[in-house]
């Protein structure tokens, strides 16, 4: 696992741009359909928001990109803005171009959830594998939607949320705690552990706790984040003050500072 300690959430936002480039332009480079595997929430904004402009001004292409997405909440219609599909489609795919055909999503408002989750896990892994999954991380050390308790070898499925995550969740409902579905369907731990490189980025001094059990605490099914440790390509790109609870700081600093000139992310 490399981590990635800078001082500005801008600065995350830049490496985790050039990280799922990185891997989108090697992967289309090989030929062949290419998958990028997006999440949604606060995390990935900044770095989303440099991807559109790399778009926009040095002509970065997602040409012959398909997405894939983490989860969504279960029991919102098609339709509802704060359904992962709608919030993706306003913050990165529309504006990258991407045609709503290519950007697949769990069916939250199937009639049976339970079906919906099998039938996208096979989608997924019809489609070949993640190139470049971006990845948050609740304060609870939740990875997607996969709670404490979720078993290292899940696959995607639905899950319960807890109350601290329906709070956390709360303020993209204008704060209303029981309007966040007390349901989702996740790619498990297992799903995300098949894509090729994992790009986790965080941001802020509410994730630092989670974000030093992940790397730095024991893997466990307690902080689920922590199976990242077992993936032989995982980034994780944090600020300083989501750092701030790392013990090895200084090493990390200490290793970024001498990468390799082509070792790349």
């Amino acid at each position: 696992m490399e981590v990635v300690l800078l001082p500005t959430p801008e600065d995350c936002g830049r490496v985790v741009a050039d990280a799922v480039a990185g891997s989108v332009l090697a992967a289309l480079a090989g030929g062949g359909p290419v998958v990028l595997g997006l999440a949604t929430g606060s995390s990935p904004l900044l770095a989303y928001r440099e991807l559109l402009r790399r778009h926009r001004e040095e002509g970065l292409s997602f040409t012959g990109v398909q997405a894939f997405l983490l989860d969504e909440y279960v029991g919102l219609p098609a339709g509802h803005p704060e359904s992962y599909r709608e919030v993706i489609r306003r913050e990165l795919t529309d504006a990258l171009g991407l045609d709503p055909a290519v950007v697949h999503g769990p069916d939250g408002s199937a009639a049976d959830p339970l079906a919906a989750a099998r039938d996208y896990e096979r989608r997924l892994l019809a489609a070949g594998p993640v190139a470049v999954q971006v990845l948050g991380i609740g304060a609870n050390g939740h990875l997607g939607f996969n709670e404490p308790g979720s078993s290292l070898a899940s696959r995607t499925r639905v899950k319960t949320l807890t109350e601290q995550t329906r709070r956390d969740n709360a303020r993209f409902f204008g704060g209303d705690v029981d309007a966040v579905p007390r349901h989702v369907l996740t790619q498990g731990l297992g799903t995300i552990l098949g894509a090729e490189h994992l790009v986790l980025v965080a941001t802020g001094e509410g994730k630092a706790a989670a974000v030093a059990a992940a790397v730095e605490g024991p893997l466990t099914a307690s902080c689920p984040a922590s199976v990242l440790q077992l993936h032989p390509h995982a980034t994780v790109v944090v600020d300083e003050a989501a750092g701030s609870g790392l013990a090895r700081a200084a090493h990390y600093r200490y290793v970024l500072g001498h990468k390799l000139a082509d070792q790349g992310w």
